[in-house]
């Protein structure tokens, strides 16, 4: 423990160590460590401090992620929690997280209110209250003593290298960032402010409702034209326009119109938005802990609307001008432009292009790949439409595009989306089966066709849960034997 507060110094081997990426530094979420340090070390140390940027990147401020690994990707690893204390908690461990730090951290690391008793002071430091600066001394040692415990109990089930691997790269990702267009950005905010107002006033003026946006107000003018309700939820509120008219459609179609969340997006990036007008910290390596893909944090890049604007181009120029009149003069609704428009608020830098690109079916191919579905994987040989196929083998018939039965692809398609990792009728349903058209007597015949066509793969579902269900009752016998497993 080095207390700077107090005046003592950090050791040259530590501030050595901190930018040698040959030297192992570990962390419980080591990113918050990483980026913390880099910027202290650039400030206080910066004949110690070395990134691993090159001519034009954008990672310069940042510590190479090489030289650090993360006890919290480890647990998510293991299908642990994302958090020291759940992580503690689950494996039992003696020294567990103390619940004081959050107030601690409020006390010491944020700044303070002004009053007459503290002196007017907006920083609390530890002559203010030595007893709490003591415990926060400890705390800090505890959460490091819960890091090395967990790893501890882990050091029997090591992350492979290649982990770390995307780990690092996950990092250089994050540390790199994206580039917002900020100007676009902030028009979006402000269009989005007049439109609300304006598509309130125009609520308030069919419904004479205070507040047109509160749900028990609207079921109530609603139930006044005689039309009763039980939800105003984004669906529900699409199935009752098609069965009225008047006003009541209109208000709906307005209600719709500004409930639409598209703007927190363009929020979400003015807050996140760095010196050099990139968004960094976008991504939440093994977010996802049962089978390690990505989550999103922040902007939340991996759910942005697709936009089918013919005219793209035109409408992006009218909201980064701010040109509102414009823009409802040409448009049907300026919050369906705005939504449309998000992805177009991420930019290349100078001199650089943006390559999109995605799997085809990636899904699909590999679950047909690893379970042996040779049907399948001939239909991938072949770069040939897994939809059509699908429907062929499910329905025992020709499906061609354009051609015989080409009307089963959507059948095809929604059974593909829905059922390959066990779903059944409620995965259809959440799918949207319904709304675009099958039948609620359909569904359960459309899930026992898709099966009988890919049995290896229904076989590889029960294989999955007989291996899980046997290793589940090994670590139970191992535990009640005294031997501590995960």
């Amino acid at each position: 423990m080095v207390d700077l507060a107090a005046g003592e110094e950090i050791p040259v081997e530590i501030l050595s160590a901190l930018a040698d990426e040959n030297i192992t530094k570990w962390a419980f979420n080591s990113n918050f460590e990483r980026v913390c340090l880099s910027e202290w070390l650039r400030r206080n140390y910066p004949e110690y401090f070395d990134s691993y940027s090159v001519d034009g990147d954008t990672v310069g401020n940042y510590l190479n992620p090489r030289g650090w690994k993360c006890s919290m990707i480890w647990s998510a690893f293991m299908g642990l929690r994302l958090s020291l204390a759940g992580v503690g908690a689950v494996l039992g461990l003696e020294e567990q997280k103390l619940k004081e730090g959050k107030d601690l951290i409020r006390c010491f690391c944020v700044p303070c209110k002004a009053t007459k008793s503290n002196g007017g002071r907006t920083r609390n430091l530890p002559e203010h209250d030595e007893d709490k600066w003591k415990l926060f001394k400890f705390y800090n040692q505890r959460d490091v003593e819960v890091e090395q415990s967990i790893q501890k109990k882990l050091v029997k089930y090591p992350v492979p290298d290649f982990v770390w691997e995307e780990f690092w790269l996950d990092q250089e990702i994050n540390d790199r960032g994206i580039q917002l267009d900020l100007t676009m950005v902030e028009n979006a905010i402000s269009l989005d402010e007049v439109s609300k107002e304006k598509l309130g006033a125009a609520m308030r003026k069919i419904t004479d409702l205070d507040n047109p946006n509160s749900v028990a107000q609207m079921k109530v003018w609603i139930s006044d034209q005689g039309i009763e309700v039980e939800s105003l939820g984004k669906k529900d509120v699409a199935k009752l326009m098609d069965v009225v008219d008047g006003d009541v459609k209109d208000a709906l179609q307005l209600r719709q119109q500004l409930a639409k969340s598209s703007v927190k997006k363009y929020q979400a990036m003015q807050n996140a938005v760095c010196a050099d007008g990139s968004a960094r910290g976008t991504f939440q390596f093994y977010g996802a802990g049962r089978y390690g893909r990505w989550a999103g944090r922040i902007i939340q890049l991996q759910n942005l609307p697709q936009n089918h604007m013919g005219d793209l181009e035109q409408a992006r120029g009218l909201v980064r001008n701010g040109d509102y009149e414009a823009l409802s003069m040409l448009y049907d609704s300026v919050a369906n432009v705005l939504s449309e428009l998000i992805r177009t608020a991420f930019v290349a830098r100078e001199g650089n292009k943006l390559a999109v690109a995605d799997f085809s079916a990636i899904e699909a191919r590999v679950l047909s790949w690893l379970v042996g579905e040779t049907w399948r994987t001939q239909v991938f040989v072949n770069n040939g439409d897994i939809y059509y196929a699908s429907a062929s083998a499910m329905f025992d018939v020709p499906v061609e595009k354009y051609g015989q039965n080409a009307h089963l692809r959507q059948k095809g398609k929604i059974a593909e989306l829905a059922l390959g990792y066990g779903g059944s009728v409620g995965a259809l349903k959440s799918m949207g089966a319904i709304e675009l058209g099958l039948a609620e007597e359909e569904l359960q015949p459309l899930v026992d066709s898709w099966r009988a066509a890919n049995p290896n793969i229904v076989k590889f579902w029960w294989d999955v849960i007989y291996t899980t269900s046997f290793w589940k009752k090994a670590c139970l016998c191992e535990t009640e034997n005294g031997i501590k497993q995960i």
